[in-house]
C-alpha cells in the first residue's frame, strides 16, 4: 500500500514539473512527502537500508509519470494554457494553508512579512513563463553536454526549493523544448547529462535546505510561502471569457482536491 501511495505521489510530482511555473517541490509539500524525501537524500549513504525505499518508490513514479504524461501534459498546456493555468493555481492555493501553518507556528510578525515579500519578489523577478523558441539539441557536443548538465543542476535546485518551477528554469535556459523532445523521443543520450546534473544538484542542495528548515524553520517556510504566492502570480493567465470560466471551475476542483489532501497531512 505504501508503495502505491508513494508511486502515485511521484507521478503527481513529475506531472507538475512538466508545466512551466508549477513547482514539484510545492506538490511534494502538499502531498506530505517533502521532508521525508529531503531526509532520505541526505542520509542515503549512511542509512541506505532505511532510506532507499521511499526514494525508489517515488523515483519510479516520477520516471513513469514523465514517460507516460510528458507529451500529454505539454500538449494540453500548449492547447489550453488558460484552463491549465487556472487548474494549477487552484492546486497550488489548495496547499497554501498547510504552508502557512508551517510558516507561522510561532506567530506572524514583521520579519515574517519581510521574508514573505522577498520570496514573492524573487519569483516575480524571474518573469512570466513563455514559449521556448531556442533550437532543439539533438546531438551532444562538449558545449551541449556542459549546458545540459547545468540545466540538470538548476532543475534539481528548483525541485528542492518549493515554489520554484524546474520547467520554468529550463525555459529561461532555453532547454525546455530540448528536454521535452528528448523525453518524448526517448533520446537517452541527450537526457544523460541532464540526469547527471540533476543528481549532483540534488546532493549539493538537499543538505543545505534541510539544515535551513531545521535551524530556521519559520523563516525558511515563510520564504517558501512567498515563493509559492509568487508562482501563482506568474502562472496566472489573465481573464479570457469562457476559457477562464472553465479554468476557474477546474481551479476550484484542484483547490478542493489538494486542500483535502494537505489537511490530512
Amino acid at each position: 500500500m505504501n508503495f502505491l501511495k508513494n508511486f502515485l505521489k511521484g507521478v503527481a510530482i513529475s506531472i507538475s514539473q512538466i508545466v512551466p511555473g508549477v513547482s514539484g517541490g510545492t506538490i511534494a509539500i502538499i502531498l506530505g512527502i517533502y521532508d521525508k524525501l529531503l531526509h532520505a537524500v541526505n542520509n542515503i549513504l549512511k542509512d541506505f537500508k532505511n532510506q532507499y525505499k521511499i526514494l525508489m518508490e517515488v523515483g519510479i513514479g516520477v520516471v513513469v509519470g514523465i514517460v507516460l504524461f510528458s507529451n500529454i501534459v505539454k500538449n494540453l498546456f500548449d492547447k489550453y494554457p488558460i484552463q491549465i493555468g487556472y487548474l494549477f493555481i487552484g492546486v497550488i492555493l489548495g496547499g497554501a494553508p498547510l504552508m502557512f501553518r508551517k510558516a507561522t507556528v510561532k506567530g506572524f510578525n514583521k520579519s515574517s512579512v519581510l521574508y514573505l515579500i522577498v520570496g514573492v519578489i524573487i519569483v516575480l523577478l524571474m518573469g512570466k513563463p513563455s514559449n521556448d523558441a531556442s533550437d532543439i539539441i539533438t546531438s551532444l557536443s562538449i558545449v551541449n553536454f556542459i549546458w545540459l548538465f547545468v540545466g540538470g543542476v538548476v532543475v534539481a535546485v528548483a525541485l528542492i526549493l518549493p515554489g520554484i518551477s524546474g520547467s520554468f528554469m529550463l525555459l529561461i535556459l532555453g532547454l525546455y523544448n530540448t528536454v521535452m523532445t528528448a523525453v518524448v523521443d526517448r533520446n537517452i543520450i541527450i537526457l544523460i547529462p541532464l540526469l547527471f546534473g540533476a543528481l549532483v544538484g540534488t546532493l549539493a542542495t538537499a543538505r543545505i535546505i534541510e539544515m535551513l528548515l531545521q535551524k530556521f524553520p519559520e523563516q525558511s517556510y515563510i520564504l517558501i510561502f512567498g515563493f509559492i504566492l509568487g508562482s501563482v502570480i506568474s502562472v496566472f493567465p489573465g481573464y479570457h471569457g469562457f476559457s477562464s470560466v472553465v479554468g476557474i471551475i477546474l481551479g476550484i476542483i484542484g483547490f478542493t482536491f489538494t486542500y483535502y489532501i494537505s489537511k490530512n497531512e
